[in-house]
């Protein structure tokens, strides 16, 4: 019989020990996780009643509008302008509504819509 798995059978107590303890730590983790998890579900505020939903207007549906929208011109100025300065810069309706459209043969974004350099 050899001697070095006495030797390894009998050194691992204290290994089994601590390992009991590393569980038993980690479940408690558990449990106070949940328990904290569900003190703080009871502190949350109740779901709203039907009453509370939102309701539907009385003329209907909102309907989808679809626009074009063109930015707000930059101001011009001499001095160096900082992003502070600039305010607020929202976009309004352009004065055409057409969609912008692919040229035909062009790839978008992607090259000039030819077959490809080999």
């Amino acid at each position: 019989m050899n001697n070095a798995w006495m030797d390894l059978a009998a050194g691992s107590g204290a290994l089994g020990v601590w390992l009991i303890m590393a569980a038993v730590v980690v479940v408690g983790v558990l449990i106070g996780a949940f328990a904290f998890g569900s003190r703080q579900k009871r502190r949350e505020l109740p779901p709203p009643r039907p009453e509370e939903q939102p309701r539907m207007p009385e003329a209907g549906p909102v309907g989808e509008v679809r626009e074009q929208r063109e930015p707000d011109e930059m101001p011009r100025s001499d001095e160096r302008t900082l992003p502070h300065d600039l305010g607020h810069r929202g976009s309004r309706t352009a004065s055409g509504q057409d969609r912008p459209r692919w040229d035909e043969g062009s790839s978008g974004s992607f090259g000039s819509g030819g077959p490809g350099g080999r």
